[in-house]
């Protein structure tokens, strides 16, 4: 997706995010992806580990988008839900490169959320996009 497509919105007197944007503004067809967790083809999840579990889920958000003929790059908002914030922290570095291998170096306006509990009781995140694929 092009510059004049999408725009990375950044006050100028904000220090750049790492890992993710303030803001995106897009124009083009949207497209919703629901909650994805770390479940393989047989609905089955990967791995109790946090970190394979985020590298199935994000498998799965590109495979969806593919759908739509869609791209990571055309991401424009990502959400976490997370049922332990101090495991997603500690595996900052690893789900970061985990994130660049599978999403590239794109980052979406971005927003991570702790929740009591996610519906599959073996998920330890939930990650839902919103793309926008320009006209």
């Amino acid at each position: 997706m092009s510059h004049t497509e999408m725009e990375i919105l950044q006050p100028k007197n904000w220090p750049r995010p790492k890992g993710f944007s303030n803001g995106v503004a897009a124009k083009g067809r949207t497209i919703f992806v629901s909650g994805m967790i770390g479940s393989g083809p047989q609905g089955k999840i990967v791995s109790d580990s946090f970190s394979a579990q985020v590298r199935q889920a994000l498998r799965n958000i590109v495979e969806v988008l593919a759908e739509a003929k869609a791209k990571p790059e055309h991401i424009v908002r990502m959400t976490w839900y997370l049922v332990d914030k101090k495991e997603y922290i500690a595996a900052y570095k690893e789900i970061g490169a985990i994130y660049r291998e599978i999403i590239g170096s794109h980052y979406p306006a971005m927003t991570a959320v702790e929740v009591a509990a996610l519906i599959d009781e073996q998920a330890r995140v939930e990650i839902e996009v919103t793309a926008v694929l320009p006209d």
